[in-house]
């Protein structure tokens, strides 16, 4: 079952980034990233073409208060956004009362490849499981996402089953779905 989820005030850090809550402040940065071909659709949606869709979305985040940015310490610039979503598939009936959620992320083309992804999503993990006290967390990723696999099997994740999705943009597509339980409950 899905876990609560309120973001308001949590600050993480790492070494290279600052994981906070999104703020207004923060739109030119994320149209910026959210605009560019080939990172949203990754993800399942399209480029935005407008800072105005950049503006819709970005208030939805700061209502949801489920969904953080990723700020780069090194220029203070927001690179991507991870977010604890309500989970999209059930799991084996032994997952039936426990606590968990999805997580989803994006990342600026700029940053791919440097390892940015794997060190937030694993600060994350750590807050979901010592400050959260969730059970779980549950991971996914498109068949042609390469990428996101990587940052998935960098985290400890376990594949648990396969599931063909329609998409935000309409399409059919394999999804992988990954899950990590929280060692301090294992028995």
């Amino acid at each position: 079952m899905n876990a609560n989820v309120d973001l308001t005030g949590v600050v993480l850090e790492t070494d290279r980034l600052i994981i906070r809550e999104w703020s207004e402040m923060d739109l030119e940065d994320f149209f910026e990233y959210a605009k560019v071909d080939g990172v949203g659709q990754m993800a399942g949606w399209k480029p935005h073409t407008s800072i105005q869709e950049s503006k819709t979305i970005l208030e939805l985040f700061i209502k949801e208060k489920k969904t953080f940015a990723l700020e780069l310490k090194e220029n203070h610039k927001v690179i991507g956004s991870l977010g604890l979503e309500t989970l999209s598939l059930s799991l084996s009936d032994e997952y039936e009362n426990l606590v968990g959620r999805e997580i989803g992320y994006v990342l600026s083309k700029d940053y791919w490849g440097k390892g940015l992804m794997p060190e937030a999503v694993n600060r994350v993990i750590k807050f979901c499981f010592e400050k959260e006290n969730y059970d779980y967390l549950m991971c996914s990723h498109s068949i042609i996402n390469s990428q996101s696999k990587r940052v998935i099997e960098k985290s400890g994740f376990r594949f648990v089953k396969e599931n063909i999705e329609i998409t935000r943009n309409g399409n059919k597509q394999i999804f992988l779905y990954y899950v990590l339980d929280n060692p301090l409950k294992m028995n």
